[in-house]
């Protein structure tokens, strides 16, 4: 592990813009490597982007069916070795606390290549995974490198709110995505963890563009600054409600479903103060979670908020969505909550939930068929497994 020590070393002393050199450099030293090429993975997590390139400069590679994507949806190790090549490709999947951020490609000689220098690889992929989320506060490199096309302001403001795209605990694992990718303007997500709890928070801003961008970045932030007050989910709830009232006496509103999820027991506390929805596959089930109806967060002054309570058992798997996925209409004018997000959500039943959001949009997208999206979509997955040694309730 020395030799992996070494590279993280140099990683954390590298300069924020300079962390690809960085790791070229000292594989090339290590390991022999004749080249190493980072892509991450785009906005709509259809392409891996190069980031030794400038930004929107060349054609991204696929994440379906090319081996980066193989590498990056497995989120293991894949080893491309042509019969007759001297090299040896090795795509590796940059990660940090569960988020898929996207693809490390090492070329070197065969004779330097055996597969006991892939867990090395991979640790070395870990430490840079979390050395650019550190140096993302510092340069715009990593951001722009995501990009396959122009962010409108808008999408641009609601993915800088974004925690990131996955969050991975021994006690669950998460994953959402939003479409349109690159001109969202009023859905959101957020999550906190503690040592003892998860809270989620998933949001559904009224209105378009900068406006829908601008309310939905208020509530937010006035959910966050009311949970970390130390309140409880009834009183964040009713915090962030008298702050958009407050700028917006009741002319604009936000609908938002807040979780707070006990690690140690599985218990949940919601508040359900709008249109996101929760949906529930316990074993082969689906079925629809629902909650008393509260008003959105702004519509009228004081509001109470009250928090309700149910329970997750391990095997679990929660999907939430907005309005703009259960109400989106079939060519024959049905409602794809009705039936078919529960087949989806049952059909992707093997799949990480990392990679059930982008399935169920996918599905989405081919369920309006030509009818383009008039509204933002919003999918959260999260699969609870419990806590490692707890005694069942």
């Amino acid at each position: 592990m020395e030799r992996t020590s070494v590279v993280e070393r140099a990683l954390r002393a590298a300069e924020p813009h300079l962390l690809l050199d960085v790791v070229t450099a000292a594989l090339r030293e290590q390991y022999g490597a004749d080249r190493v090429d980072l892509r991450l993975a785009d906005y709509g997590l259809i392409s891996l982007q190069s980031v030794s390139t400038l930004p929107l400069d060349a054609e991204g590679v696929s994440i379906h069916g090319s081996p980066q994507g193989r590498a990056f949806g497995a989120q293991a190790p894949h080893v491309v070795s042509l019969p007759n090549s001297p090299t040896v490709i090795v795509h590796l999947p940059v990660t940090a606390r569960g988020d898929r951020m996207g693809v490390l490609s090492v070329t070197m000689p065969r004779e330097r290549f055996d597969q006991s220098v892939l867990p090395e690889m991979a640790h070395v992929c870990a430490a840079l995974g979390h050395e650019i989320l550190v140096a993302d506060r510092d340069t715009d490199l990593y951001k722009l490198a995501r990009r396959a096309s122009r962010l409108t302001l808008a999408a641009e403001m609601q993915w800088q709110l974004l925690p990131g795209g996955a969050l991975s605990r021994p006690e669950f694992a998460l994953g959402a995505h939003l479409e349109p990718a690159y001109a969202i303007f009023g859905d959101n997500y957020d999550w906190s963890c503690s040592s003892d709890h998860l809270t989620l928070t998933v949001t559904n801003g009224m209105g378009s563009g900068i406006e829908a961008a601008l309310l939905t970045n208020l509530t937010i932030n006035a959910l966050r600054n009311a949970r970390r007050a130390g309140t409880s989910l009834a009183d964040q709830a009713a915090l962030a409600d008298q702050a958009v009232y407050a700028q917006y006496r009741g002319s604009a509103y936000v609908s938002v479903l807040l979780l707070r999820f006990d690690l140690a027991t599985g218990e949940v506390e919601a508040v359900d103060a709008g249109s996101p929805r929760l949906w529930r596959q316990r074993d082969a089930v689906v079925e629809h979670v629902g909650f008393d109806a509260q008003l959105p967060l702004g519509m009228f002054e004081d509001t109470v908020y009250t928090a309700e309570r149910f329970r997750v058992e391990p095997g679990d798997r929660l999907l939430i969505s907005s309005d703009g996925v259960y109400n989106t209409k079939s060519a024959s004018g049905e409602l794809y909550g009705e039936r078919a997000l529960a087949r989806a959500l049952a059909a992707s039943r093997l799949l990480p939930p990392t990679q059930v959001p982008s399935a169920v949009l996918r599905e989405l997208a081919a369920y309006r068929g030509e009818t383009p999206l008039d509204d933002d979509a919003l999918v959260l997955c999260l699969d609870w497994h419990g806590r490692p040694g707890a005694t069942p309730a």
